[in-house]
């Protein structure tokens, strides 16, 4: 029997989705805004550039918004004063405003790392595992720090300690790049239960929907083996890996049916509910799965979810404990009380208009192919 089973698969980005990079970027000294796009500023080639004898003068410019160092006459996307160029722009325009940079490669090329897909998949396995195993919510296993949290139902799915954790057998390799035309500003919106937004938009450097990666997934059957149970090292749960798109597909249907429930209640929301009723009405085959990846999918695809609001006195007992919320809630009262919405512009039928409509975050479809 082969040691590893490995699989080709094909990323299939569905909705707006952003990975940060950690850093924020700000206006007119990152990035500037002209003829409706956002051109991301090479510095070091902008102040290279300034023909300066007088060391004073240097130090002067040097200081200034490398934005006011170029002319008209630079917005060429070959120019050198510029490291890409980004379809659409910011709400916000002042100096300094914000937008949170995509993670990318050295070469500004946009990439999935592999932890971040895995995160999602042992997510994915997690809920589905919950049900599997009829766990339910009990304050008694729950730790006493917010990051720990929920360790002990972590280790009766994937195993008592490092060493015995279901997902050393799973191997995620980092995505082959594609190209910066392919990334985009997406304006992030938070909507509350009342269908109103809250507060400023979030201004995020993403990845446009229809987008497509490749990658590679390994699962290590050599840690389920005799050899293994000999060493010490067998693993529990090879089930899950043996059926990982069946899994992930069952997983994301609960979580997308609950998606709909809230949302469909919720004005301006059609097109969001939409799209999970076209994905909830996919005949799929048994090696396809949709999978929410990435910042902005909310609360729900990060954790148990659903499964710990089945008990509203254990769900009142962790916001309170954990301080999951900082307004007022009380039992009973709907947990996360708003979602994350890139708030993106559409043509209408007859193409007159130009109108706006919220769109989850961080949706893709996954296609696992066997070598």
């Amino acid at each position: 029997m082969a040691d590893y089973v490995v699989y080709d698969v094909t990323v299939d980005l569905l909705t707006p989705l952003h990975i940060g990079s950690g850093r924020i970027l700000l206006h007119e000294y990152d990035y500037v805004i002209h003829g409706n796009r956002t051109w991301r500023l090479n510095e070091d080639a902008l102040l290279e550039a300034q023909v300066v004898d007088d060391p004073a003068l240097a130090d002067v410019l040097a200081q200034r918004p490398p934005a006011e160092l170029l002319s008209p006459a630079d917005f060429k996307e070959d120019s050198p004063f510029f490291r890409y160029v980004l379809r659409g722009r910011p709400r916000a325009q002042g100096e300094g405003a914000e937008l949170r940079e995509q993670l990318k490669d050295p070469y500004d090329r946009p990439y999935l790392p592999g932890s971040t897909v895995k995160g999602a998949l042992r997510t994915a396995i997690a809920r589905y595992a919950w049900g599997e195993m009829g766990l339910r919510p009990d304050v008694r296993e729950l730790g006493r720090k917010r990051q720990w949290a929920a360790r002990s139902y972590e280790r009766r799915i994937f195993g008592p300690d490092p060493n015995h954790d279901l997902m050393r057998a799973l191997h995620v390799g980092d995505s082959e790049p594609v190209g910066t035309d392919r990334l985009a500003v997406f304006n992030v919106q938070v909507f509350n239960r009342g269908g109103a937004s809250e507060g400023p938009p979030i201004e995020v450097e993403g990845i446009q929907p229809k987008t497509v990666f490749t990658l590679t997934v390994k699962v290590d059957l050599a840690l389920f083996s005799r050899w293994a149970q000999k060493h010490g090292l067998r693993l529990n749960g090879e089930k899950w890996l043996e059926r990982l798109p069946q899994v992930v597909q069952a997983s994301s249907r609960a979580l997308m049916e609950r998606e709909v429930d809230w949302l469909r209640k919720m004005p301006n929301m059609a097109s969001a509910v939409s799209l999970y009723r076209k994905l909830l009405s996919l005949n799929l085959p048994p090696y396809r799965c949709p999978l929410p990846l990435g910042w902005g999918t909310g609360w729900p695809s990060k954790t148990f979810g659903f499964h710990l609001q089945e008990d509203q006195r254990f769900m009142a007992h962790i916001i309170h404990t954990y301080r999951l919320t900082k307004g007022r809630w009380e039992e009973g009262d709907p947990f996360p009380k708003s979602r994350r919405m890139a708030v993106v512009p559409r043509r209408t039928q007859d193409k007159k208009r130009i109108i706006t409509t919220p769109l989850p975050m961080g949706w893709v479809m996954l296609t696992f192919r066997k070598r």
